[in-house]
C-alpha cells in the first residue's frame, strides 16, 4: 500500500512539474508553491501585442493570453500573491493599458520588478502593482504617444493623440508618486534622445522621480510580497 501511495505521489508531482514547464514555455508564467506562500510569477517581455499579430521573429507578450490569466489568478483560492517581471520595449497602448488596469484592480498583493527596461507602455504596467521595484541597471523610457500608419493632418487627429496621452499620464500619476507636470516634462524633453523626444531614467532616477517605489532585485520584491501577504492575513 505504501509503495502504491508513493508511486501515486510521484506521478502527481511529475504531472505538476510538466504543467509548470508547459506554463513557462507557452505563457511565460509559473506558480511557485515550495516557499512560504503560493506565488504566481507573470512575465511581460518584448513587445506588447495588441489587436494585430506581430511578425514571428518578434519576442511578444500576447495580451489576449494575459487577460484570462489575471482573472484566474484573482479568483484562485490557492494563489496568495502576484509577482510581475517586466522587460518590455512597449507596444500596443490599449492592450498595455488593459493589462495595467486589471493588475491595478486586483485585490491580492501585487509587486512589479523592472528588469532590463520598462519602455513606453511598460511604465503604466510597472506602476500598476501595489508596490514597484526596479533593478539598479534597468531603465525606464518615457516618451509621447507614437502611432504607425497613415495619420491625417487634421485637428481631430492631434486632439485624439492628446487625449490618449492624457489617459496614460493620468494612470501613471494615479498609481505612483510622480506629478502630472513632472511626467509631462519628461515626455516632452528634447535634449536627451537623438531624433526623438522623451527621457531615459535609470533605476535611481526612476525612484527619485517618484515613478518607482524602490530599487531592488528578486529577493527584495519577494520579501515585500511576503510581507504584504502576511499583513493581509
Amino acid at each position: 500500500m505504501q509503495h502504491e501511495k508513493h508511486s501515486a505521489d510521484s506521478a502527481e508531482k511529475a504531472t505538476e512539474l510538466q504543467q509548470e514547464l508547459k506554463d513557462v514555455v507557452e505563457n511565460g508564467s509559473v506558480t511557485t508553491n515550495n516557499g512560504r506562500f503560493v506565488i504566481h510569477c507573470l512575465t511581460i517581455i518584448g513587445q506588447i501585442e495588441g489587436h494585430y499579430v506581430l511578425p514571428g521573429d518578434n519576442k511578444t507578450t500576447k495580451y489576449e493570453h494575459m487577460l484570462p490569466q489575471l482573472v484566474a489568478i484573482e479568483e484562485s483560492r490557492d494563489i496568495q500573491g502576484l509577482l510581475v517581471l517586466l522587460n518590455t520595449v512597449g507596444g500596443d497602448i490599449e492592450a498595455g493599458l488593459a493589462l495595467a488596469e486589471l493588475i491595478a484592480g486586483m485585490s491580492k498583493p501585487t509587486v512589479s520588478l523592472v528588469l532590463g527596461g520598462g519602455h513606453s507602455i511598460g511604465v503604466p504596467l510597472a506602476v500598476s502593482a501595489k508596490r514597484s521595484f526596479i533593478a539598479p541597471s534597468a531603465t525606464m523610457t518615457i516618451h509621447p504617444v507614437r502611432v504607425n500608419g497613415l495619420v491625417l493632418g487634421v485637428p481631430q487627429a492631434f486632439a485624439h493623440f492628446q487625449r490618449m496621452q492624457e489617459r496614460i499620464i493620468r494612470f501613471v500619476t494615479d498609481h505612483s508618486d510622480i506629478t502630472h507636470d513632472r511626467f509631462t516634462k519628461l515626455c516632452m524633453n528634447t535634449d536627451e534622445m537623438t531624433t526623438d523626444m522623451g527621457t531615459v531614467l535609470d533605476g535611481k532616477e526612476a525612484v527619485s522621480a517618484g515613478l518607482i517605489d524602490e530599487i531592488g532585485s528578486l529577493s527584495d520584491a519577494l520579501c515585500a510580497l511576503h510581507t504584504m501577504i502576511e499583513n493581509g492575513r
